[in-house]
């Protein structure tokens, strides 16, 4: 069905994989609409309750397909980003369910964005990431300049975006701009597990407590606390709840499916 990308679904977890390897995975048009697609399909499938993005091959994702650019020397870079990228990045913070980046290698330009686009990112101590917009005279864009400076303060952001330096897999946890580094051998497994873990938690919630962090970061107190009031409301009246609620009373580990 696809193309530039693979997508399978093992039992709850859809594995999305960008299936270029020769160039780095880097993204071109067919890409962006197949990733699109993909993540559209997870939101509709009651099946899926957590998703794993990562890269065939030595890298997570080089960025833009620089070669199809230099075709066209008049390319369209606002309907590039505004018809192709940003779609996608709603994408996946709007999907109701978690996302984990599981960064495979290099995470450069908006293949760093897309890894930020993701709710927990899981690095290999070989990955890394690079700002690498300023080295071809563009600017960060697919979310890198919402996502970085409160990820890692602006003084940070401000020196990985205007100095297009590699951060290692061991600086990015430091900074906070990864959740976990793990050795590259042992990726996939830690991957799975952590994938299966989400997926057996409470998805109703996890889609509620994603709307409320990501509006939380530029609400004010007041309709943060109402927003909150409300999510509330909708998660206590999830069939998971109700089974949370009896696993406590009753001391035993919740069964949570989802609803």
């Amino acid at each position: 069905m696809y193309e530039a990308i693979r997508y399978e679904e093992r039992g709850r977890v859809a594995v999305i994989t960008l299936n270029r390897p020769d160039r780095l995975n880097a993204i071109t048009p067919q890409m962006l609409t197949e990733l699109r697609d993909a993540f559209g399909r997870v939101q509709q499938s009651d099946a899926v309750r957590a998703v794993i993005l990562t890269g065939e091959g030595r890298a997570f994702c080089a960025g833009q397909d620089l070669r199809l650019v230099e075709e066209r020397p008049d390319t369209d870079y606002r309907g590039l980003v505004e018809s192709g990228y940003n779609p996608l990045v709603e994408a996946i913070t709007s999907l109701e369910k978690p996302v984990v980046a599981v960064v495979n290698g290099v995470a450069a330009g908006a293949g760093a964005s897309l890894a930020l686009a993701c709710d927990l990112r899981l690095a290999s101590d070989r990955a890394s990431f690079v700002q690498a917009f300023v080295h071809i005279g563009l600017v960060p864009d697919s979310g890198a300049t919402w996502f970085l400076p409160r990820m890692v303060g602006l003084t940070k952001a401000m020196e990985l975006a205007l100095l297009g330096e590699p951060v290692s897999a061991e600086e990015a946890l430091r900074i906070g701009l990864v959740n976990r580094v793990v050795p590259h051998d042992e990726l996939a497994a830690h991957a799975e597990q952590l994938a299966e873990r989400l997926a057996a938690l409470p998805t109703r919630a996890i889609a509620y407590t994603k709307r409320a962090l990501y509006q939380g970061m530029h609400a004010s107190l007041r309709d943060q606390l109402a927003l909150e009031a409300e999510l509330q409301q909708l998660a206590g009246q999830t069939e998971d709840h109700r089974e949370g609620l009896r696993a406590f009373l009753e001391k035993r580990k919740p069964v949570f499916r989802g609803r």
